[in-house]
């Protein structure tokens, strides 16, 4: 830390008085109010564990991944699903990427379930299969967890503090908002997350961190939410510096909006004479890497969606088709990008495939496709794709 940080530091640094008040004042709602429900912050038979007592690191890091960018009721039944396929280290360890990924199917940002598939191997290495199964076999320092292909100073952080009650600060995005408005930031988080780290640091309950930081999280998540936050019931409202200025709902600060790109995307469903159906296998890299999906590409300003999907097919998979009626045309955004896909059906004429652009392709029979993990978008073809295929269509040619 250089000596303006230092300075900063000092300058940060809340009264002990301040302090205290805010953790007592939490944790007191927290006994009440808390969600004292989540499986993997309980013991194996349901109950709440006491100070110190350790919990199972495999489930909270399984969790904790999966809750990155992703909100808890949206993560509980796929973490469920996870663990009755996956319950313990070395089964996700020797699962193939398939499997691992189909169990992900749907949760998005599948980079995610690459890596940890991957720090699954590292920890065989640095635990082993049979001490896996013994949280005290598990890392307990941070530098450690930080390593780890994936795994940031939040998500490290609150493994921790969940595991081993050690006391680790957290700035998850609810977090974020929760201080930025308790101490009316000026800044939007992003620019100023020293400061945020540092507020979370000294908050922290070095007595009781694991309940402090769900605690935390909690009060994020119920009562100060984005658009409506519910001071009339926080624990926090009468030390709110949003709230004292009656401006609570223009906290944090935000960034200005920026647009976000818009492009066609022409994809073709390639049957062939015996009524299969031609996909490939993203390549590792991107946000999508590994799924499965129906070829073809970005539409080029001078071309027809009839061009792009021919063209797009003879360059990334060395095949020429006949391109026929469209399936189906609806609209899809992701975090970066707006996309419209254009799907139409295809009847290959010659070429045998190849992944020029990918890592696999294979003809499927209509029937296997609930057996490849496809990305969210991938959904509404397949559901328009059953639906022709169940009509006299499929006698005809595309």
């Amino acid at each position: 830390m250089s000596s303006s940080d230092e300075e900063l530091s000092l300058s940060l640094l809340l009264p002990s008085s301040k302090v205290i008040a805010l953790r007592s004042a939490l944790l007191d709602w927290f006994e009440i109010n808390g969600r004292h429900w989540i499986p993997w912050k309980l013991k194996a038979d349901g109950t709440k564990p006491d100070s110190g007592e350790m919990l199972c690191v495999y489930k909270i890091w399984i969790a904790e991944v999966m809750l990155q960018q992703t909100q808890l009721k949206v993560v509980l039944p796929y973490w469920e699903s996870w663990m009755s396929v996956f319950p313990t280290l070395p089964d996700l360890a020797n699962a193939n990427e398939k499997e691992v990924l189909m169990r992900w199917q749907g949760l998005g940002y599948y980079s995610r379930a690459h890596r940890l598939h991957k720090v699954a191997n590292i920890f065989m290495n640095l635990i082993g299969s049979k001490r896996s199964l013994n949280s005290c076999f598990w890392p307990r320092d941070i530098e450690t967890w930080l390593a780890l292909p994936g795994i940031g100073r939040t998500t490290a952080g609150s493994i921790l503090s969940s595991a081993f009650d050690l006391p680790q600060p957290l700035l998850d995005g609810n977090v974020k908002r929760l201080l930025a408005r308790l101490f009316a930031s000026s800044k939007p988080p992003k620019r100023d997350l020293f400061r945020l780290w540092l507020i979370s640091e000294q908050l922290l309950s070095p007595l009781k961190p694991r309940k402090f930081n769900q605690a935390l999280m909690d009060l994020g998540a119920m009562v100060c939410t984005p658009f409506n936050p519910r001071c009339d019931i926080c624990p926090w409202q009468e030390y709110c510096s949003a709230y004292a200025l009656g401006k609570q709902k223009e906290f944090p600060v935000k960034e200005p909006a920026k647009p976000l790109p818009f492009e066609v995307i022409g994809i073709g469903v390639v049957l062939n004479h015996h009524h299969q159906i031609l996909i490939d296998q993203r390549l590792e890299q991107g946000l999508l890497g590994g799924m499965w999906e129906f070829p073809g590409g970005k539409k080029e300003v001078d071309e027809s969606i009839e061009q792009t999907i021919a063209r797009e097919l003879k360059e990334e998979l060395s095949i020429e088709v006949e391109v026929g009626e469209k399936l189906i045309d609806f609209e899809h955004a992701y975090s970066h990008k707006k996309l419209r896909f254009i799907v139409h059906i295809c009847k290959w004429l010659r070429g045998k495939p190849q992944p020029l652009a990918s890592q696999k392709v294979e003809w499927v029979s209509p029937e296997s496709l609930e057996n490849y993990p496809f990305p969210a978008a991938n959904t509404k073809i397949i559901s328009s794709l059953k639906k022709y295929l169940n009509t006299d269509k499929l006698t005809k040619d595309p």
